[in-house]
């Protein structure tokens, strides 16, 4: 078995998240759910991405939300669990001034003050779940089970602190995630297509998936 050593991520591993981030939100497309919102490019998102994760208050994307898996070389995969009533999307919104005051002109929709049009696809948390999100491997470290590990920890957390069941977002046509997901215990819950979804990124809609804990 890979030697690993499975960790609460830290604001050191700001960077490696902006990958994380940005890298699963493009899955198995070409351009991604944050290159959509952002429109720049990808040095500007990575950048945006990484100030984003140490913000002064917790949100998804915040690196206090995230376990990583450390080889030799370091960072080598992560993802996210968060509680979506305390760390949610509205948590996000109210850090993002911060993000904008250390970068300047917000891009994209942002710069309107509008939420980005491709957020409405993103299913929505349901009630009393522990979320899973923002889940990727370095190419080189994948299809060696370490998310499979990772996943084992992140289920446990929420399992301690009382969550009763997990959920996790996937794009529609990601068919070996939704395989991975669903031999780790998931079932299919619904799915959310939408045209705007499509023409942006390429895959018809996400859906959810849900497990007891």
């Amino acid at each position: 078995m890979l030697d690993l050593k499975i960790r609460n991520a830290d604001v050191d591993d700001a960077a490696f998240l902006a990958w994380l981030i940005l890298t699963a939100g493009r899955a198995h497309v070409g351009r991604g759910i944050w290159e959509v919102i952002l429109n720049q490019p990808e040095e500007y998102c990575l950048n945006f991405l990484r100030v984003m994760t140490v913000t002064g208050d917790p949100h998804p994307f915040h690196y206090s939300c995230y376990l990583v898996a450390e080889a030799a070389e370091g960072p080598v995969s992560g993802l996210g669990g968060y509680d979506p009533d305390t760390q949610g999307y509205p948590k996000l919104m109210e850090a993002l001034p911060e993000v904008f005051r250390k970068l300047g002109t917000p891009p994209g929709e942002l710069a309107a003050g509008k939420t980005p049009r491709i957020t409405a696809s993103i299913p929505p948390a349901l009630p009393g779940a522990w979320v899973i999100d923002s889940v990727a491997t370095l190419p080189a470290f994948r299809r060696k089970g370490i998310v499979d590990r990772l996943l084992d920890h992140i289920l446990a957390s929420g399992r301690k602190k009382g969550y009763r069941r997990a959920q996790i977002s996937i794009y529609l046509g990601n068919t070996p995630a939704q395989r991975a997901y669903e031999k780790h215990g998931f079932r299919l819950l619904d799915e959310w297509p939408d045209p705007y979804f499509a023409k942006e990124i390429g895959s018809p809609g996400m859906a959810r998936l849900i497990r007891d804990l």
